[in-house]
């Protein structure tokens, strides 16, 4: 009868350990990240990043990004064509007062991560994938993206469609340390 203990305790030590929760590594933003865009007209940057990154690269299934931007922290460098891309014409950050993107799964890729989700920009939210890098420091690391966006697949400035470029290239270089 005692013979018979040892493999019943094994079998319930291995059934509740697949209920165990696994999470991923917190990260907490870097105030020297980058957030940059450029096209034909306008090019400039972005701040006011704020959410939530947790990333493991050995355990991508339990990663997950739920991050924001305020839109009127939008910088072109210059006064008049910070107004106007603020105006309704184009991010209307009164009205979206915040881009955000929440991954829904991120997956190893041939160059690095793919993270998968919603990016919400003008009140338009579009399935999208980011592709990005991790690299690894002594104190944390840092996330590197460069993608592309339509403006007019997001309703911005859709009465202009050809003023300036409708692409935008998207630069992320989002230093992190251990949260």
């Amino acid at each position: 009868m005692k013979k018979s203990i040892y493999p019943i305790a094994a079998l319930i030590i291995l059934v509740a350990s697949a209920f165990t929760f696994v999470k991923s590594q917190d990260w907490k933003f870097g105030d020297d990240y980058a957030i940059k865009f450029t096209s034909g007209d306008p090019s400039g940057e972005f701040k006011g990043l704020k959410g939530t990154v947790s990333f493991d690269p050995a355990n991508l299934a339990a990663s997950k990004f739920d991050v924001s931007v305020d839109a009127s922290t939008i910088n072109t460098g210059n006064g008049m064509k910070n107004t106007h891309a603020k105006s309704e014409k184009w991010f209307d950050v009164t009205k979206y007062p915040t881009i955000t993107f929440t991954s829904t799964s991120i997956t190893k890729s041939a160059s690095g991560y793919d993270a998968k989700g919603s990016l919400t920009i003008h009140g338009v939210t579009k399935d999208f994938t980011i592709p990005f890098t991790f690299t690894p420091s002594a104190t944390g690391g840092v996330f590197t993206a460069s993608f592309d966006i339509n403006r007019l697949d997001f309703n911005i400035n859709t009465a202009e469609p050809n003023h300036g470029a409708s692409t935008l290239k998207v630069d992320l270089n989002i230093p992190v340390t251990k949260a």
